[in-house]
Formats: C-alpha cells, structure tokens, sequence
C-alpha cells in the first residue's frame, strides 16, 4: 500500500472550516504545525467525534485511518524540485516545460497549479520520493504543462529557489 503524502492525501482532509475553527491553537493548512501536533489531530478525530456536527461532521474511518498511517509512517510530504523553466506560447497553446534530473532514482515529478488570479497563475514543482530508496542512476525528466492560448496571464513557477516569473 502506498505512503500517504500530506499535499495528496492529508492536506486535502482539512477544510476551510476546519482550518478556521482551529486556528487558535495550530494552522491545519501548514505542513509543520499538523506535525508537531499530529497526536492531538488523531485523538480529536479518533473517538473524540470532532469536528463536531455543527461543523462539518465528524471525519469518516477512511479518513482517521488515512491520517493514522500517514502519522505512523513518518509524515511523508512532496519535494519541492528544481529544474530549468520554459514559456512558450504560440497561437493555439502556451506550453510550461520544466526538465532536469531528479534527486535520486525512482523519483517521480510533476508541474501542478500551485495559485491563480486574475493577472497571474504559478505552477509548482513537485518531486515525490519512493516509498524504498532505489539503486541506480537518477532520471532526467521533462514535465510539461499546457492551456489555451487566449490565457494571457503572466506565469510564474515556484521551485526549490523561489517563486520565478517565466518569460
């Protein structure tokens, strides 16, 4: 069975509501605070029937079992990658290439829309190491991401350097 990971499988757990009625004590939405507080969210959940009717309802057995195995697998999260960047727009399509190599073997990689707005949208990049380290000699990879052409939004990637506008 595969690991859960917190921005694909944990992260999404968490609404709105959630996340603001338990904003007094820690932030649902970030990474190292459902870390550090990863005991408490389970006994909440687990038996203690939170959240409660009035907000929301309480969390299907799916749901605890998924967060019960995340928390005692070690909290596994996605890697934010690095790469070389590309904007290409004709008039059809604006394409968004990342290529480089990954970390180590048996990585896997994607582009994913991180935000968007009316004037901008940034895609992240994503590394998701195996659940085993493999042997063997790093991939290189090309991930790409495309949309119509009438987007004429500026668009930025968000890698293991920063936050970069495309050209």
């Amino acid at each position: 069975m595969r690991t859960p990971v917190y921005e694909l499988h944990i992260r999404p757990l968490f609404r709105a509501t959630d996340r603001e009625h338990m904003a007094f004590s820690l932030d649902l939405w970030d990474y190292d605070s459902v870390v550090a507080n990863a005991d408490d969210v389970l006994a909440r959940v687990d038996g203690a029937g939170m959240p409660p009717d009035d907000s929301g309802g309480p969390w299907p057995e799916e749901w605890i079992a998924l967060f019960r195995r995340w928390h005692e697998s070690g909290h596994k999260r996605l890697e934010v990658g690095t790469g070389e960047f590309t904007l290409a727009r004709t008039p059809t399509a604006v394409t968004v290439t990342a290529t480089g190599t990954f970390p180590g073997p048996g990585f896997e990689g994607w582009l994913q829309l991180e935000s968007e707005t009316d004037s901008a949208k940034t895609y992240v990049l994503y590394f998701e190491a195996p659940d085993s380290p493999g042997a063997g000699t790093p991939a290189a990879f090309t991930r790409k991401e495309r949309y119509k052409a009438t987007d004429t939004r500026a668009v930025f990637v968000h890698d293991s350097n920063g936050v970069h506008e495309l050209h």
